[in-house]
């Protein structure tokens, strides 16, 4: 027993080390890609400029994999429309703002307009014509988004738009909002939502990283055309049936991370049947 306790605390240590290890890492590559591709990425056209954030991210799941043990595993691209579409990603973890960056072609993201005042990072968003709203009135938010998405999706872009807005623990009860239903409504592309349970190995508001393998899949597109009620349901049961098997899967794989509170929950019901849920009235 005492060796067992023994071989506890030296994994907490060096996942500890490893974590802090990843993340002085990850600010640091940030911080020097920054001041070295500035002078090329503001000189480049826009789209040819695409290789600096991507080439970040790439490089940010790199030193993830080395430095934390975390591997990226990224299926169903195939299920990506060739024109203008929407992407709507499971938002848990910080880990889901840069994953499917270097697969997206052309993304376009909706921000809060503050994030654009920032000194250089606010630059780089300028220059890649993304979508600053004010969110202090929703409504008139919303109109603006739908407004420039328009205009954007002109070029063939991508609108990658996190459903529930804000990152939620893994097997919390949804909470979608209603703008991605407006938007797919007055946009009139594609949807294509991503599962994943990233938030089980990045987790939100921690600095721990734990070791392995991150599942992420884009899943079939929910084609235009349907009333706003019928893509919100299917938008909520395909992305949460998909969350749920890779919660499964994440839990009964070996060396499986700790599992919050609303990932045991979820595992219960799962056990008792229960199916994917739907969003709450």
């Amino acid at each position: 027993m005492a060796f067992g306790l023994h071989r506890k605390r030296g994994s907490l240590s060096m996942l500890i080390l490893r974590s802090i290890v990843f993340n002085v890492a990850f600010y640091l590559n940030l911080i020097v890609q920054m001041i070295v591709f500035t002078p090329v990425y503001f000189l480049l056209p826009r789209k040819k400029a695409w290789f600096v954030p991507k080439f970040w991210a790439s490089s940010s799941l790199w030193l993830h994999k080395v430095l934390a043990g975390t591997r990226a595993e990224i299926t169903g691209l195939e299920n990506l429309p060739d024109g203008p579409c929407i992407i709507a990603p499971k938002h848990q973890s910080f880990w889901d703002t840069i994953a499917f960056l270097p697969s997206i072609p052309d993304a376009l993201y909706i921000l809060k307009r503050e994030l654009t005042w920032i000194p250089l990072f606010g630059w780089y968003v300028l220059k890649m014509k993304m979508i600053p709203i004010d969110r202090g009135s929703r409504s008139k938010a919303l109109r603006k988004a739908i407004k420039v998405a328009h205009e954007r999706m002109k070029e063939n872009r991508q609108l990658i738009i996190y459903p529930e807005g804000t990152r939620r623990a893994p097997g919390a009860e949804p909470s979608y909002k209603y703008g991605i239903v407006e938007l797919y409504a007055q946009l009139g592309v594609p949807v294509v939502p991503v599962a994943h349970v990233a938030g089980l190995y990045w987790p939100r508001r921690r600095f721990l990283r734990y070791p392995g393998v991150i599942k992420a899949r884009f899943l079939p597109a929910i084609e235009p055309g349907l009333s706003r009620e019928e893509f919100q349901e299917r938008l909520v049961r395909e992305t949460e049936a998909a969350c749920d098997a890779m919660l499964v899967e994440a839990a009964r794989s070996p060396g499986a991370p700790p599992l919050p509170e609303t990932a045991l929950r979820r595992l219960r019901e799962i056990e008792a049947g229960i199916p994917a849920r739907a969003q709450p009235g």
